[in-house]
């Protein structure tokens, strides 16, 4: 690893710290300043988590971790919450995004704000999936100390555990089974992603 940090997520302490300010690449941590800018829209009731999202062209063509959306489809603002965290799902993401803040880059907009607002100085988001750059993009940055600000962040919410701790999930009424990423759920006791 490039850079690590470990703190309470109650009191901010350092547990362990190694190059935790070193910029590095995200690739789809990121994805978790998408599920907190989602989660703060459903606090604030300009968005549902019944809400329908119609799934959008961009978004279908999305490559990587995925859950094949065509758009034909449509699914409610929670599926794609736990396609984008259980399955790590890119193609969710864009969909999300894009529903939220009416583009990718709308939705990227949002992330850098809201990063900024809690003090991420030296992360810069150019994506809401966190796949390696197309050319003529920057790559996303950040740091193991701004995504502990994330993560604290995140664990005041009161429902991301339901989110982020979930190994396994059905998808399209069970055609489709995601399964999680993070493989420290079932290998570490007590994690909750």
């Amino acid at each position: 690893y490039m850079s690590a940090l470990a703190v309470d997520a109650e009191t901010g302490k350092i547990l362990f710290d190694d190059n935790s300010e070193a910029v590095v690449y995200p690739a789809s941590v990121l994805k978790l300043m998408s599920l907190l800018i989602i989660l703060e829209h459903i606090e604030r009731g300009t968005l549902r988590l019944d809400d329908m999202v119609q799934v959008t062209r961009e978004a279908a063509q999305m490559g990587g971790s995925q859950v094949y959306l065509d758009p034909k489809e449509q699914f409610s603002v929670e599926d794609l919450l736990y396609a984008l965290t259980v399955q790590s799902a890119n193609d969710a993401a864009v969909a999300l995004a894009t529903r939220v803040a009416g583009s990718k880059m709308g939705f990227v907009s949002l992330m850098n704000a809201r990063a900024k607002e809690l003090g991420m100085n030296k992360s810069h988001f150019y994506s809401v999936h966190g796949l390696p750059p197309s050319d003529g993009q920057k790559p996303d940055e950040t740091t193991a100390r701004d995504l502990a600000i994330l993560a604290r962040e995140l664990a005041n919410k009161p429902d991301v555990f339901k989110y982020t701790s979930t190994r396994e999930r059905n998808f399209r009424d069970g055609k489709f089974i995601m399964r999680t990423h993070n493989h420290l759920l079932s290998k570490v006791d007590g994690c909750d992603g």
